[in-house]
């Protein structure tokens, strides 16, 4: 998404947003050096986080005109339909754009990936799914 992100728009902000529900496998500077490291390649871009925000009202500190979303599967779709419509509600200016992941990737999420750490052969499967710099991190985790 980011890789088709980057050439749709002259900047591209990625913020890792803070959600105290859920329980990471790494610190939020460990996730903002591998996006920093996957992404290097990329002069129109930038990766951040916020946390204690909501995400709209983040879009507004950036001067965001649009937010990118990915949709993987019905429920997803459903609920960034609502999240948008939600969005749309607080600021009708800022636009969300939906984009639908390469078929390579179309299935895959950071719980999927953690599911297949563990069992013998998991660095051959789980290679195919991430980064290089998060794979590396996953071997020495």
């Amino acid at each position: 998404m980011i890789e088709q992100g980057v050439l749709l728009f002259d900047r591209l902000v990625v913020a890792i947003g803070i959600n105290p529900e859920k329980r990471y496998s790494f610190t939020l500077e460990e996730r903002l050096a591998m996006l920093r490291e996957s992404l290097r390649q990329h002069r129109n871009l930038s990766i951040t986080s916020f946390s204690n925000s909501y995400l709209i009202d983040y879009a507004q500190q950036v001067g965001a005109t649009h937010i990118l979303r990915g949709i993987r599967s019905a429920s997803d779709y459903e609920y960034e339909r609502t999240m948008r419509n939600i969005n749309g509600d607080f600021d009708p200016g800022i636009c969300t754009v939906f984009l639908i992941p390469p078929r390579d990737i179309a299935e895959v999420s950071s719980s999927m990936v953690k599911g297949l750490v563990g069992p013998s052969g998991w660095k051959r499967v789980v290679r195919k799914y991430v980064p290089e710099p998060v794979y590396r991190r996953l071997r020495i985790s």
